[in-house]
């Protein structure tokens, strides 16, 4: 319950933060946002946000599965497919900023 508030609010700023980034790269070259995300502060702030919307999307949807699924077996699959997905969520688009950030 707490973790879910907490991200919840943490995704507000975070969402500001975001929405201001993509707002200012858009109609600009491909090198000027590869410059802006590779920037540190920006970088940071990316890595935030998505760390923060995985969590609060892994725990959700944790939420609706138990309260929706009601046979054992199909609950635990789809817990855990769940964190799986997250996972793969937030890995994915870590490794896109990190890969920005350092200019590979």
């Amino acid at each position: 319950f707490w973790k879910q508030r907490a991200t919840a609010l943490a995704g507000i700023p975070l969402t500001i933060a975001f929405l201001v980034i993509v707002l200012s790269t858009v109609g600009k070259d491909f090198a000027t946002v590869k410059a802006t995300l590779a920037h540190p502060l920006v970088a940071i702030l990316m890595l935030l946000f998505v760390l923060s919307s995985v969590i609060h999307m892994r725990i959700g949807m944790q939420v609706i599965i138990e309260d929706y699924v009601h046979e054992e077996g199909p609950k635990v699959l789809l817990l855990m497919l769940n964190t799986f997905f997250a996972i793969a969520v937030g890995l994915a688009s870590a490794f896109a900023i990190l890969k920005l950030a350092f200019g590979a």
